[in-house]
C-alpha cells in the first residue's frame, strides 16, 4: 500500500484522505499519495503559525542561519533524487529537474546569508536632540500559494525569505505537484524549525486557498499563478487590509533583428519557447522578426523545432517532456486550432505524440504568418506553442513587443549595441534579455514584471525584504 504523505500542522504530520499524484510521462504510474487538507485543518495551520510568530520573529539570527543553511546542504546533496521526483510529477526533463533543485539549494543558501545581513539606518532628526532609527521587522503570518510549473524553485524563493526575515508560513502548493513541496517542507522541519513556524496544507484551491484568503490572521499572501486567481487574491486581501504579492501571466516577446547571429537567434528562441514544454511564465511565445532575416530565420527555427525530441521526462534523449496534465493539454491543442482558424500557418509540430508510455506528449508548435492581434499572440497559452510575427524594422518590432497587457520578460537578438541599449531602456517588461533566452534568471537578483504580469514588490535577492518585512521608524530623545 502506498504511503500517505501528510500535511504538516503545528509540527505534526496529520491527514487521512489522500489523492494520487500521477506521472504525466506515464499516467499509469503513481508518484505518491498526498493528503488533502480540510478547511478546518487549514484554519488550525493558520492558528499554529500565528502562535509561533512572537518567538520566531525574535529568534536569534544564528538559529535562522543554521536552519536555512542545513536545509540548503541537504537539498543539494539530494539533488539527483529530488530532481527525479520533480521530473516525475511535473514532466520537466531530468536535467531541468536537477537544475531546479540546485537552484532551490542556492536560494536557501542565499537567504541563510541574508539572516546575517539584516540592517537598518540611524539618522539625525531634523529636530535638535533627536535620533531616528529605521529598522525592518517581520510581517507576521505569510500565506504562500504556488503553481505547478516550478514545484521546488518557487516554493523555495517564497519560503526562504519569509523564514529568514522572521515570519511564519502556511504554504499551499499546487494540487498537481504536492510532492516537491512536501519534500522541501520535510527537509526544513528536520533542519530544526520550531513547531508552527512552517505549515504545509495540500489540497484544493477552493478549500485550502480560499480558507487562507478568508482568514484575517494571515497578514500577507504571496501568490504565483493565473491572472484570474491573482485577481481573487487581490480582492480578498484588500477586504482584510493585508499585504499581497502577485506573479501572474506573460506573453513575452523576443525580437530578432536583421543583424542577429542566426544560430544565436534560433537557439535563444527555441529554448525560450519550447524548453520546459513552454510551461514557464517567462517563456517567449511571440517571436517578432524583421523582414531581412525573417525567411531564413523561420526556416532554421522550423527545422530546430521539428528536430526537438519529445518523450519521457526521465529518458536521457528527451529534450521536451510531457504537458503537465490533460486539462493543460486540451488548452494547448485548443489554441493550436484557434491559431489555424485565425489564419496563422503551422511551420512545425502541432500534433500529439504517441510514445511507449501513455503520457501527455505534444509536438512543439511553431506558427508563422501571425499578427499581434490574433488570440495566439494576445493570450497566454502556457504550452510549447510560439507564433512568428513579421515586422518592417526595429521601431515596429519595439511597438509590437510592447503591445500587450503583460510585461514580465522580453528579449532581443541583435549585434547592434545601439538597438540593444535602446531596447533595454524602452522595453515595457520587468526583465530584459539581450542575446539570451527570456526564460532563465538568477537566484540572487530581483524577479518580477510590469502591467498585468505582476503586482507588488519584487521577489528574490535582497529585494525580497520589501515584501517580507515592514519598515519601522523610531525617535529617541538624547539624554
Amino acid at each position: 500500500m502506498t504511503e500517505l504523505h501528510k500535511n504538516l500542522i503545528d509540527g505534526e504530520w496529520v491527514g487521512s484522505d489522500g489523492i494520487e499524484n500521477i506521472n504525466p510521462s506515464n499516467i499509469k504510474e503513481v508518484v505518491g499519495v498526498y493528503a488533502r487538507a480540510t478547511a478546518e485543518e487549514t484554519t488550525q495551520a493558520i492558528a499554529a503559525a500565528k502562535a509561533a510568530f512572537p518567538a520566531w520573529s525574535r529568534s536569534g539570527i544564528l538559529e535562522r542561519h543554521a536552519i536555512l543553511s542545513k536545509a540548503s546542504q541537504e537539498i543539494l546533496a539530494r539533488k539527483a533524487e529530488l530532481g527525479e521526483l520533480l521530473s516525475r510529477e511535473e514532466g520537466k526533463t531530468l536535467p531541468e529537474g536537477i537544475g531546479e533543485v540546485t537552484r532551490a539549494a542556492q536560494i536557501f543558501d542565499f537567504f541563510a546569508g541574508e539572516t546575517l545581513r539584516l540592517n537598518g539606518e540611524i539618522l539625525p532628526s531634523a529636530r535638535p536632540g533627536l535620533t531616528v532609527e529605521i529598522t525592518r521587522e517581520p510581517v507576521g503570518v505569510i500565506g504562500i500559494i504556488t503553481p505547478w510549473n516550478f514545484p521546488i524553485a518557487i516554493p523555495s524563493w517564497k519560503i526562504a525569505p519569509a523564514l529568514a526575515y522572521g515570519n511564519t508560513v502556511v504554504i499551499k502548493p499546487a494540487d498537481l505537484v504536492p510532492g516537491s513541496t512536501w519534500a522541501i517542507v520535510n527537509i526544513l522541519q528536520r533542519a530544526g524549525l520550531p513547531k508552527g513556524v512552517l505549515n504545509l496544507v495540500m489540497g484544493k484551491g477552493s478549500v485550502v486557498g480560499q480558507t487562507l484568503l478568508d482568514s484575517p490572521d494571515v497578514n500577507a499572501v504571496s501568490f504565483t499563478g493565473s491572472v484570474g486567481t491573482g485577481k481573487r487574491v487581490a480582492e480578498a486581501s484588500i477586504k482584510v487590509g493585508r499585504k499581497f504579492q502577485l506573479e501572474m501571466g506573460g506573453k513575452n516577446p523576443t525580437i530578432v533583428l536583421d543583424d542577429a547571429d542566426l544560430k544565436v537567434a534560433v537557439e535563444s528562441v527555441a529554448q525560450s519557447a519550447f524548453f520546459s514544454t513552454g510551461q514557464r511564465c517567462t517563456a517567449s511565445s511571440r517571436v517578432i522578426v524583421t523582414e531581412g532575416i525573417h525567411d531564413k530565420f523561420v526556416e532554421a527555427l522550423a527545422a530546430r523545432t521539428a528536430g526537438l525530441r519529445v518523450g519521457d521526462a526521465l529518458d536521457k534523449e528527451t529534450e521536451i517532456g510531457p504537458v503537465v496534465d490533460p486539462n493543460q493539454l486540451k488548452q494547448d491543442t485548443d489554441y493550436i486550432e484557434i491559431g489555424k482558424s485565425e489564419g496563422a500557418k503551422i511551420a512545425a509540430g502541432g500534433e500529439r505524440v504517441t510514445k511507449g508510455n501513455e503520457g501527455y506528449f505534444l509536438q512543439p508548435t511553431l506558427f508563422t504568418e501571425a499578427t499581434n492581434s490574433m488570440r495566439i499572440a494576445r493570450e497566454e497559452i502556457f504550452g510549447p506553442v510560439a507564433a512568428v510575427i513579421r515586422v518592417k524594422d526595429y521601431e515596429e518590432a519595439l511597438a509590437t513587443a510592447n503591445d500587450t497587457e503583460f510585461g514580465l520578460s522580453a528579449g532581443i537578438v541583435t549585434t547592434s549595441l545601439k538597438y540593444a541599449t535602446h531596447f533595454k531602456r524602452n522595453s515595457e517588461a520587468g526583465m530584459v534579455m539581450v542575446n539570451v533566452p527570456t526564460a532563465g534568471v538568477d537566484f540572487h537578483v530581483p524577479f518580477g514584471g510590469r502591467k498585468g504580469s505582476s503586482y507588488g514588490s519584487r521577489e528574490q535577492g535582497t529585494y525580497a525584504k520589501e515584501f517580507f518585512t515592514i519598515v519601522k521608524t523610531a525617535y529617541t530623545a538624547a539624554g
